[in-house]
């Protein structure tokens, strides 16, 4: 009697194991590629790649073309949504904030271009601006007041 009790016991614990391990393998998004799919011929530099388009809204996880010889594929990508739709694709160094311009209420500034993803079409210099902050920034030694 004890040892079917052991042995049902053993079995429990197993079949418990194995719909969790599959449970996690179902949801899990990253790892390695999928090795089903034949490897391109093409390298990186003779694949052209589309705007990553969004699933849903304008930022997240999506998909782009990517287009080599005759042959088009469509490749998931991802759109931060800190980042603006028309740069998406390009990677700038930006300077500093300038002082709040009082009559737009918008405060701007300038990056250089540091790379290009996907071989993007990008401009050199890039302009951004966005709305003055409403509350005055503290120095590092004021204490709030409550």
């Amino acid at each position: 009697m004890r040892s079917l009790f052991s042995v049902t016991l053993l079995l429990l614990l197993a079949l418990t194991l194995t719909v969790e391990a599959n449970k996690r393998a179902k949801h899990h998004k990253g790892g390695k590629p999928d090795k089903s799919r034949p490897a391109s011929e093409c390298t990186v530099a003779e694949t052209r790649y589309g705007k990553c388009v969004p699933d849903h809204g304008d930022c997240g996880d999506g998909q782009r073309e990517a287009t080599c010889k005759d042959r088009t594929d469509k490749i998931n990508c991802r759109i931060p949504c800190n980042w603006k739709k028309d740069i998406s694709d390009c990677k700038y160094k930006f300077g500093a904030w300038s002082s709040c311009d009082t009559g737009s209420n918008t405060k701007s500034r300038s990056g250089t271009l540091k790379r290009a993803l996907f071989n993007a079409d990008c401009q050199s210099t890039v302009k951004v601006s966005k709305p003055c902050s409403h509350k005055p920034k503290k120095t590092r030694g004021e204490k709030k007041s409550n």
